[in-house]
């Protein structure tokens, strides 16, 4: 198959696979991301499960039905799906993390903390896992554990700015303010909205720490 030229040549690619093939789960999923990609989701939702009843074992198949479901307000469903992706795949880290953020979602932090362990243990340079457990930590009052998850995914990505306002809220509570003003300047600089009362809390300090 020569390399599509956009989006729509890939499509009508995968459409011809499928034509081709009408049991190729992969085809199916393949156009099915391709429709997300266009923000089609009635159509990606039905291309997604015809690739799952074709390919069962294809948990990436049911991570992107959670994400349909996520994207509806749907927390249930993402939750039932991504927990079949892990039944289908029991390493499968994004699975994994997506339970973890629907539970933190819901308050559940210590299911959250739970997932997003195992979703950093079958990858480790998990960097969406590693922030969304930073929080869940934060939440948890866990402060230390926080903090270095927060460093772990600024070492993955220096420019993410949600991992440095959470840092900075963390160093905060730690009474460390140079650091926090570090942090959330650093945010405020990637175009992250730092809370204003979170600045306001930090301004007094502004001259000790130059």
């Amino acid at each position: 198959m020569t390399k599509a030229k956009n989006v729509h040549e890939y499509i009508a690619q995968q459409r011809a696979a499928i034509a081709g093939n009408p049991e190729c789960g992969t085809s199916h999923y393949n156009l099915a991301v391709a429709l997300l990609g266009l923000q089609q989701y009635d159509e990606a939702e039905k291309e997604l499960k015809e690739a799952i009843y074709c390919s069962p074992n294809l948990a990436e198949g049911y991570v992107q039905l959670g994400g349909i479901c996520l994207q509806q307000g749907d927390l249930d469903g993402c939750m039932a799906y991504n927990q079949q992706a892990i039944k289908v795949r029991a390493g499968f880290a994004e699975g994994w993390g997506n339970i973890g953020f629907v539970h933190l979602q819901k308050g559940e932090v210590d299911e959250a903390i739970h997932a997003l362990r195992k979703a950093i243990t079958f990858n480790v340079n998990f960097l969406q896992a590693y922030a969304t457990l930073a929080n869940a930590y934060l939440m948890k009052g866990l402060i230390n554990e926080s903090i270095e998850a927060n460093l772990k995914t600024l070492e993955l990505e220096p420019g993410f700015a949600v991992a440095h306002n959470n840092l900075a809220i963390a160093y905060l509570e730690q009474n460390k303010h140079d650091l926090a003003i570090e942090h959330f300047d650093k945010a405020v600089e990637l175009g992250y909205a730092v809370a204003p009362e979170m600045l306001k809390e930090v301004e007094p300090y502004r001259d000790k720490a130059d």
